[in-house]
């Protein structure tokens, strides 16, 4: 069954990237999130990819919500035009609130952040924390040496295949937000290995 309305919460890069490819690709995101009825979770901020995708679900006529902490929000790097802005204490604090409004999540192009939000929400569904879909928006082929490296350790023994299968690797905004949306996403929680 669709679900409509999901709040999708987009871990994205705070520098804009080196070629128009990413800019243009959060402006697509960001239409297709706000065309699906869904509310744009993200960090805060007004700058980079994250204040293009902000900017794009705000002028199509979507909501945003933005989470960031005290320290960045002082730097001015807040974005001030959003439908919500949620201050918070620290880092760990703002993953921790962008998790409990989200329902559904995308890593996009980005730095060492966008990396380990990614890997922390996904080891999240592991454990069982959260069910909801995880989504990999693969714009110019950029994360597949991650992909690679992924794969690697399924072949290793030190990841489980069903846990790979969980993940949404799209190359399109229009397929990933429409399986995001879909409802059909299924984690395998992690169970400690057994020996003889």
């Amino acid at each position: 069954m669709l679900q409509s309305h999901r709040k999708i919460c987009v871990y994205c890069g705070s520098s804009r990237g080196e070629d128009s490819v990413y800019a243009d690709a959060a402006k697509e995101l960001g239409k297709e999130i706000a065309g699906n009825s869904n509310t744009l979770v993200y960090g805060g901020a007004r700058i980079g990819l994250m204040g293009i995708l902000a900017d794009t679900v705000l002028a199509e006529g979507g909501r945003v919500f933005g989470v960031i902490p005290n320290n960045l929000a002082e730097l001015e790097i807040a974005h001030d035009g959003l439908s919500e802005l949620f201050l918070c204490e620290d880092m760990h604090a703002r993953k921790k609130k962008m998790s409990e409004l989200s329902d559904g999540f995308i890593a996009m192009p980005g730095g060492l952040g966008t990396l380990e939000e990614l890997f922390e929400i996904w080891t999240w569904a592991q454990l069982g924390i959260h069910s909801n879909p995880i989504g990999i928006f693969n714009v110019n082929r950029y994360f597949d040496p991650m992909i690679f490296f992924i794969e690697k350790a399924v072949s290793a023994g030190f990841i489980r295949p069903g846990h790979t299968s969980s993940l949404i690797i799209e190359e399109q905004p229009k397929n990933l937000i429409r399986l995001i949306n879909s409802g059909k996403y299924e984690t395998v929680k992690k169970v400690p290995d057994e020996r003889d």
